[in-house]
């Protein structure tokens, strides 16, 4: 870091006698409106985010910025405006009475939907600070705020210190795109009051200041050390503040970026002065009204706060970037790119949810991507904020696309969306079959979710995923007139239907095949396979491992066949899907409770052990990161899904329950990717995990917008005998559900918007006596349920044994 210019010290006046509260005072104020949680002491050396859709803050939840993340070795953490980061962080410090203090070790943090405060205590000194973190929405820009109380009985004088560490720098995969970093250049305006950093080789700036009428100018020494890597320079500046006995001062800073000129950056900075309290509110009401959205009233509470939260979370990792377009990232803080497969997951807990604006520019987005890209209907993997696409797209993700605009349709039924997207999905299943199914076996090889060297050959999501992908595209198809293909579409989903019932399962092990591939490519893999269980000491793994060894090296090589090796968590596809046998299910799921700890379910299972059933503490991740021995969200949302898709919902509370353990285990308010405390501090997917098990499966929402009918069939867990969703929605309707069972009295009724939309309404014919407030239009009894379809704007069902 380059540190330039001169010490001076200014003085800040107090102003007593305040009439009205100041845009600043009105932010500490209102936060005593919004739910906040309080951070675990032994977790305030760890990440927490503040985040806008065009700027984000990262650091320690301490008030450090540590080097941070892996994708970019130490330079996750800081201050983005993607593409390019503008700060590694900032220090600041309070000088009273001879001694300073740096507030980089707060005593708590609290995290908010979209703010955070962090409380540092002065020892001895009668001073205490707060930092606060506000990024308004589609601003290049963000505002810090510190307040400074006076808790003695006297009167104080304190020297209040500011340390910006600038590092303007492109996002991972810059090169490919021409987004070469170079050092950084800080200069400081008078006139402004402001400092302004450059990047010596791009047009990438960054500007900040305090309020204005207080004049600053920079200083060279400061308290704090602190020294992140990379080409940045720093710069500082201080401020005396006289407080009397009981009173506090908040000091501002407003930090602002750009990516095109050093006016566009001080434009934002004169925006967020202006507008602080504005924006809040606004902010805000944003948050209030999806909060509302799909709001659950359950019995569980831990449950319910977290779903509610998941939701904030999912809004964290919105980015909109110009000249790229408008999404989320896949999780912070080292996925706040754009991940088709994260996108397919993710999208279907927001449609649910109602934020149909964020799931339909996240499709224009990985749409767009995916066509630049590739222009055949491969829907790519990991793409960066440039631009530049890592990966162009594994096997799942194309299948799993048809599967996703399907499912929106279902929510929407907006046939246009199905105009524009469905000439991609016919292009990306020809692709799927044509370019990767050499065998002509309708498998496609390659790799899936399974990121596994060598673990490329048929496997069982892309082949679960492939099966729902048809059947999906069929209904599309005759939708749109394509009457021909959809009935090949649905012959092609029938017959793979058949190949994941028969040829992937594996009898021997109660569980469907990782994969189908030759006894070669199987004894190749079972050596690794060996050697990643002896290295983590898993000796029954080790033992099955060496059996199953011993069996191949009897078969003929070139034999193909489903095989058993990983017991890895996509096993579960065909269950989630829906597609697997009962029976087979029944067994599949038994075998799939095996693979789990208290928090979820193993990505891999051989690096499960006996004593995975206690283990209840932090992660203990390898030197180098990487998912060995992990426990995740997504994989136990799916098994969560999959038991309720086969009449479990109690096994599927549980599973949610296991997940909800990790919520706010070391980041309040928010549930790691890997359990509880490991890689991502925040995940996308996760939305998934929680809004199709709950919104669609526990209070069984299956909406045909297309058709203006909703079908509803209640599957709740036994425990809960009351429940409520609101403010659901469907196309243009907004229902809201409420739910009794007991003492053998089941009741659900459903209000709605529009009362000319049918309300199916389902039973178990088990409740035999039938009450239906509603107008009736038909009624028949199918799987052992009894089916009501009715209009209004309220209607009721109840059912006694």
């Amino acid at each position: 870091m380059t540190l330039k210019f001169l010490p001076v010290s200014i003085l800040l006046a107090l102003v007593s006698c305040q009439t009205s509260l100041t845009p600043e005072q009105s932010l500490f104020e209102d936060l005593s409106t919004q739910e906040g949680l309080k951070g675990k002491s032994e977790y305030l050396a760890s990440p927490f985010v503040t985040a806008g859709d065009r700027v984000y803050l990262i650091g320690h939840q301490n008030g450090s910025f540590p080097d941070l993340g892996w994708h970019v070795e130490g330079e996750m953490g800081g201050i983005w405006l993607h593409p390019i980061k503008l700060m590694d962080g900032f220090t600041a410090s309070v000088k009273v009475d001879g001694h300073s203090f740096c507030l980089d070790q707060a005593r708590s943090f609290t995290n908010y939907p979209f703010t955070n405060v962090l409380q540092f205590s002065l020892e001895n000194s009668g001073i205490e600070v707060e930092r606060l973190h506000f990024v308004p929405d589609g601003k290049e820009g963000m505002t810090v705020l510190f307040r400074v109380k006076n808790v003695d009985k006297s009167e104080k004088t304190t020297q209040f210190q500011f340390n910006a560490f600038v590092d303007l720098m492109p996002v991972w995969l810059g090169d490919r795109t021409g987004m070469i970093d170079q050092a950084d250049v800080i200069s400081f305006d008078e006139m402004t009051n402001t400092f302004s950093a450059k990047d010596e080789g791009n047009p990438w700036f960054t500007v900040w200041g305090t309020a204005e009428g207080i004049s600053i100018s920079p200083q060279e020494e400061w308290t704090c050390a602190y020294s992140p890597k990379g080409k940045g320079a720093a710069a500082g500046f201080s401020l005396q503040v006289t407080l009397p006995a009981g009173s506090e001062q908040i000091i501002p800073i407003f930090i602002a970026g750009s990516t095109e000129s050093e006016l566009k950056a001080m434009e934002t900075l004169v925006d967020l002065r202006q507008n602080l309290d504005s924006d809040w509110f606004t902010k805000k009401k944003r948050y209030e009204v999806f909060a509302h959205q799909a709001e659950i009233q359950i019995p569980d509470p831990e449950l319910q706060r977290t779903f509610q939260w998941i939701k904030y979370n999912t809004d964290w990792l919105v980015r909109d970037v110009p000249g790229i377009g408008r999404g989320f990232g896949a999780g912070l803080q080292d996925y706040p790119w754009f991940f088709g497969v994260d996108s397919e997951y993710t999208i279907q807990g927001l449609i649910a949810t109602g934020r149909k604006d964020l799931v339909y520019s996240t499709l224009e987005l990985i749409h767009s991507l995916s066509e630049k890209e590739n222009g055949n209907g491969r829907i790519i993997h990991e793409v960066s904020t440039n631009g530049a696409v890592f990966n162009p797209g594994n096997i799942n993700e194309t299948p799993q696309w048809a599967s996703t605009i399907w499912e929106v349709y279902r929510w929407t039924g907006d046939r246009e969306l199905l105009e524009k997207y469905f000439p991609s999905i016919e292009k990306g299943l020809d692709w799927l079959l044509r370019e990767n199914d050499k065998d002509g076996n309708l498998l496609a090889d390659g790799y899936g979710m399974m990121e596994i060297h060598g673990l490329k050959s048929e496997m069982i999501d892309v082949a679960a995923y492939s099966q729902k992908a048809f059947a999906d595209a069929a209904k599309m198809a005759e939708i749109l007139g394509k009457t021909d293909l959809s009935k090949s579409y649905q012959h092609t989903s029938d017959a793979l239907a058949a190949k994941i019932n028969s040829d992937f399962w594996v009898e021997e092990f109660g569980s469907y095949a990782d994969f189908i591939g030759t006894v070669d490519e199987a004894l190749h893999l079972v050596d690794d396979a060996i050697i990643r269980a002896d290295t983590l000491k898993k000796p029954w793994a080790v033992e099955e491992l060496k059996a199953t060894k011993t069996k191949l090296s009897t078969l003929p090589k070139n034999q193909k066949q489903g095989f058993v090796l990983f017991h890895n968590w996509v096993v579960n596809t065909p269950m989630e899907t829906g597609i697997a046998d009962p029976e087979k299910a029944k067994i599949a799921l038994a075998t799939a409770k095996k693979y789990t700890n208290p928090f979820g379910t193993f990505v891999t299972g051989i690096d499960r052990d006996e004593q995975a059933e206690y283990e209840d503490g932090s992660f203990a991740g390898s030197k180098s990161f990487s998912y060995t021995g992990a426990v995740m969200t997504l994989p136990t949302g799916v098994t969560a899904i999959g038991e309720n898709n086969y009449g479990n919902p109690d096994a599927a509370l549980d599973y949610l329950k296991r997940m909800t353990r990790s919520f706010g285990f070391a980041l309040p308010g928010s549930m790691y990717e890997v359990s509880p405390d490991y890689g991502m501090f925040t995940q996308a997917w996760n939305l998934y995990s929680f809004s199709v098990p709950i919104v669609m499966q526990f209070f069984g929402i299956q909406p045909d917008a297309g058709n203006k009918v909703i079908h509803i069939r209640p599957q709740m867990p036994t425990a809960w005998e009351e429940a409520s969703i609101q403010k659901v929605m469907v196309g243009d309707n907004e229902i809201k559900i409420s739910y009794v069972d007991k003492s053998g009295i089941r009741a659900i009724e459903v209000e709605q918007t529009q009362s000319k939309w049918g309300i199916s309404i389902e039973i178990p014919e088990e409740f035999s006596k039938v009450k239906v407030l509603g107008k009736e239009v038909s009624s028949d009894t199918k799987g052992g349920y009894r089916r009501i379809l009715m209009t209004g704007k309220k209607v009721r069902v109840e059912g006694s044994k």
